[in-house]
C-alpha cells in the first residue's frame, strides 16, 4: 500500500512538471545579508541586532506558476554584540530542501503590479556549528533544521529579479549554546567537558537581499507566468484580424454577411430574408424590389399588381403588417435601420400615399438583453427613426404616430434569430 501511496505522489509531481510548457521552471538564487542568534545564549552573552556575515545559495524547480521546490545551502558566523558582551565567533552551515509556494500568482498580484511577486518556503535539512572562542573543550555540534520564510521579488528583467528574504530557522537537537560557552540544557554538568546529552532547541533568523537568475529557453518564469497573458504575434492578429474581415465581407450589398448569405448574388436594392434570399412576399413570381404591389398577387405583366383593382387593399395591407411581412429591422443595441428592410417603409410609404385617408403609428421594440428602461428608449428611437423616413417619403405628420414598446417578450431571449426579429419597428393601422 505503501508503494503504491508513493507511487500516485511521484506521478502527480512528475505529471505537474510536464503540464505546462510555455513558462521556464529553473531558477539559481544568491543571497547575503546579516543573521540574529535568538537563543540559547550563555547568560552575558549578547549577538547584534544586525550581524552581517550570512551568505546562501539555491536551485529551484518549478512544477507549475504556483508551487516548486528547491535546495539551498548557507554559511556564516555568530559573533558578539562589540563592547556589550564577551568575545566568540561561532561558524555554521546548512543544507536543506524546501517546498515553494508562489504567493504572486496565488493571490493574484499581477491585479496590482506585473514586477511584484512573492514566495513563502518551508522546509527542513541539516547543519553544523564550529566554536572559535570557548570554555568547553566543544566538538562540532551536528543538528537537524526547519526553515521558513518569505521572499518578496522585484522583477528587474524576464531573466533577473531583485530580492529581499526574511527566514527563521529552528535547530533541533543542539548540543551547546549558540555561542559554544554553556551546554543548550537548564542544568549545566559540574565538571567541564562532561555533556548532559540535553538536546534542546535553537532559534535563529537570517535577512538577506539577493538576485534570481532564470534559465531556459521560454520568455518568461513560472514566478510570472500567467496563463491569460498568452498574447498573439502582431502577425498573428494582423490575420485574424483578416479572416473577421473576410468573414463579415458582404459582396452583394444586401447588409447579410457572405458567411451567412445563403444568395450571393443578389440584385442592387432587394429586399431580403435574414438568410440573404430576395423575397417574393405575395409569392407571385415578382419579387418584392420589382413587385408594385408586394403583398397583393398579380401579373408580372402589370408590375406585380392584379389585373382588376382591389378595394380591399387596406385588409391586404393589413394582413401583411400582422403576419409580419411588413417590419424595418435593426443591428443589435442600433436605432439605424438595416439596409435590407428598409423596403418595408418604402412600401408603407407607397400605401398612404394612395390612400390618404389611412392614418398609422409606427410601433418600436427591443430584444430582452439589456436593462428594461433602456429598452424602452432604444425601442422608441427605433420607431422614431421609421417615423422619419415616412415624413422624408413625403408623408403628412397628421398622419403618423410613434412609441416605443419596449421588450418583445414574445419571442426565444435564447435564441439570437429570434431575439433579431424582436429588434424592429412595425406599424399598426389607426
Amino acid at each position: 500500500m505503501k508503494k503504491y501511496l508513493m507511487f500516485l505522489i511521484l506521478s502527480g509531481i512528475m505529471n505537474l512538471g510536464y503540464a505546462q510548457k510555455d513558462f521556464n521552471r529553473w531558477s539559481i538564487e544568491t543571497n547575503a545579508g546579516f543573521n540574529k542568534a535568538m537563543s540559547p545564549l550563555t547568560p552575558g552573552y549578547l549577538t547584534p541586532t544586525l550581524n552581517i556575515g550570512h551568505l546562501d545559495f539555491g536551485v529551484r524547480y518549478m512544477f507549475n506558476e504556483k508551487f516548486g521546490i528547491k535546495g539551498d545551502g548557507g554559511f556564516g558566523s555568530f559573533s558578539e554584540a562589540e563592547g556589550e558582551s564577551p568575545v566568540f565567533k561561532t561558524n555554521y552551515q546548512r543544507v536543506d530542501i524546501q517546498m515553494i509556494f508562489n504567493f504572486g500568482r496565488i493571490m493574484n498580484f499581477e491585479s496590482i503590479s506585473r514586477k511584484i511577486g512573492l514566495l513563502g518556503h518551508l522546509g527542513g535539512g541539516g547543519g553544523r556549528m564550529s566554536f572559535d572562542q570557548t570554555i568547553l573543550n566543544t566538538q562540532p555540534d551536528y543538528h537537524y533544521n526547519i526553515i521558513s520564510g518569505f521572499t518578496g521579488q522585484f522583477k528587474l528583467s524576464q531573466r533577473v529579479a531583485l530580492t529581499g528574504d526574511i527566514s527563521m530557522i529552528v535547530n533541533g537537537r543542539q548540543t551547546y549554546t549558540f555561542d559554544g560557552n554553556e551546554y543548550n540544557a537548564e542544568v549545566q554538568p559540574n565538571a567541564v567537558g562532561s555533556n548532559p546529552y540535553v538536546h534542546a532547541t535553537g532559534t535563529w533568523w537570517t535577512g538577506t537581499l539577493g538576485l534570481n537568475i532564470y534559465l531556459g529557453k521560454q520568455e518568461e518564469h513560472a514566478d510570472w507566468y500567467i496563463a491569460a497573458d498568452k498574447y498573439a504575434t502582431k502577425e498573428e492578429l494582423a490575420s485574424a484580424i483578416n479572416e473577421i474581415k473576410d468573414l463579415l465581407k458582404d459582396s452583394d450589398g444586401d447588409s447579410v454577411a457572405d458567411y451567412l448569405d445563403k444568395e450571393s448574388n443578389t440584385p442592387v436594392g432587394a429586399r431580403v430574408s435574414f438568410s440573404g434570399v430576395t423575397l417574393d412576399s405575395d409569392s407571385d413570381g415578382t419579387p418584392d424590389h420589382l413587385d408594385k404591389c408586394p403583398f397583393m398577387p398579380g401579373s408580372a405583366s402589370l408590375g406585380g399588381c392584379p389585373s382588376v383593382e382591389i378595394k380591399e387593399e387596406l385588409d391586404y395591407f393589413e394582413k401583411a403588417i400582422n403576419e409580419n411581412y411588413v417590419n424595418v429591422y435593426f443591428a443589435f443595441d442600433s436605432d439605424k435601420p438595416l439596409a435590407y428592410s428598409i423596403s418595408s417603409a418604402n412600401f408603407v410609404a407607397n400605401f398612404l400615399k394612395r390612400n390618404p385617408g389611412v392614418n398609422l403609428e409606427v410601433k418600436g421594440f427591443a430584444d430582452e438583453l439589456g436593462p428594461e428602461d433602456y429598452n424602452i428608449k432604444l425601442s422608441e428611437k427605433r420607431a422614431k427613426a421609421v417615423y422619419d423616413m415616412l415624413i422624408s417619403a413625403g408623408i403628412d405628420s397628421s398622419r403618423l404616430s410613434y412609441k416605443g414598446y419596449g421588450e418583445d417578450t414574445s419571442v426565444d431571449k435564447s435564441s439570437a434569430e429570434a431575439r433579431q426579429m424582436a429588434r424592429r419597428s412595425s406599424f399598426e393601422v389607426k
